[in-house]
């Protein structure tokens, strides 16, 4: 049994890591500010004795005792890290420091969870992780796609300079249960309004491309990547290589939940990347691991979970991205 802080443990991914981890036989800390996160995601765990919750912004130090160290904490959905740049810089990079510190104080194993969004609008496709990416530094989304980028200097340096026991994983689109309903991410944005029957905003002319992979799957390979030796490092590329256009997404929602949902189309949003697919060729080499569950299987699971909340919690669902 080990003892395993996650950060960012009550939001999307970070509650299926709790659960997994937790049926593992772990002792698990979940450690969340609530900014993004949910309480109600992690309800179900509270009576768990080797089940800890700390609600904390680990832009400020932390002093706990553990083995391992996930640090999932940052907004990753562009509405929600654009709210507050500066803070989203603040948790990539004041967090990975106080992360690797106490990683380096304890002599754990520490995982961050980086982005594809490291790449920028890439001019590499397939994406591969010696890719140096095509980022704009100033613009609308940077504070998330340098702070990433930083906290992965960070890390590196830390690996380098101090011999840390070092994971990083770039995490390509996911989607699944759990998904704040205002997120602002597409595949929420299109199943709340294909079941409301509301008009779907499509951005641009949707053939912009993405890679869609499910929930279970990525936490798959966050475990696998942090049960490896101290050799690998690092960064690898984990999500779904299957590429499909935004309209493709759209109109797979509409058939699978039986809406009335007409397509209307807004402008493309600053810096929007066109094209984004993973090269997973390293994680199949060094985790054993690719995704399992096709789109369709994994949209219809998350349909439900959108369902049953809009009828369980509607309150929760009419926030307009208030937390």
């Amino acid at each position: 049994m080990k003892r395993i802080l996650i950060t960012g443990g009550g939001g999307f991914l970070g509650t299926h890591l709790c659960e997994r981890l937790l049926a593992q036989g772990n002792e698990v800390i979940c450690v969340d500010n609530f900014y993004t996160g949910a309480k109600r995601n992690i309800y179900h765990l509270l009576d768990n004795p080797r089940f800890e919750l700390i609600r904390h912004d680990i832009t400020f130090p932390l002093y706990v005792e553990c083995d391992e160290i996930y640090n999932l904490a940052c907004p990753a959905s562009p509405i929600h890290y654009q709210r507050d740049p500066v803070q989203t810089v603040k948790t990539c990079v004041h967090g990975a420091i106080n992360m690797l510190g106490l990683a380096k104080r304890l002599n754990a194993k520490i995982l961050q969870a980086s982005t594809s969004e490291v790449y920028g609008d890439p001019s590499v496709h397939p994406q591969v992780e010696s890719y140096w990416g095509n980022v704009n530094p100033i613009g609308v989304r940077s504070c998330y796609d340098e702070g990433k980028r930083c906290a992965e200097t960070l890390f590196s340096s830390y690996h380098m300079q101090c011999a840390l026991r070092i994971k990083i994983v770039r995490i390509f689109n996911t989607y699944g249960p759990c998904m704040h309903p205002h997120d602002g991410r597409v595949v929420s944005n299109f199943i709340l309004q294909a079941l409301r029957n509301q008009d779907i905003t499509l951005y641009g002319d949707g053939s912009q491309t993405r890679s869609f992979c499910y929930r279970d799957d990525l936490i798959e390979a966050m475990i696998r990547m942090m049960g490896t030796g101290d050799e690998v490092t690092g960064p690898v590329n984990i999500g779904n290589p299957g590429e499909f256009t935004i309209l493709q997404l759209a109109e797979t929602i509409l058939e699978l939940t039986g809406s009335r949902s007409k397509l209307i189309r807004m402008p493309l949003p600053s810096d929007d990347p066109k094209q984004r697919q993973p090269d997973i060729s390293q994680a199949r080499r060094l985790l054993g691991w690719e995704p399992t569950t096709p789109l369709r299987e994994g949209l219809k699971k998350t349909i439900e979970y959108f369902d049953r909340l809009l009828r369980e919690d509607p309150d929760f669902c009419t926030q307009n991205g208030n937390f």
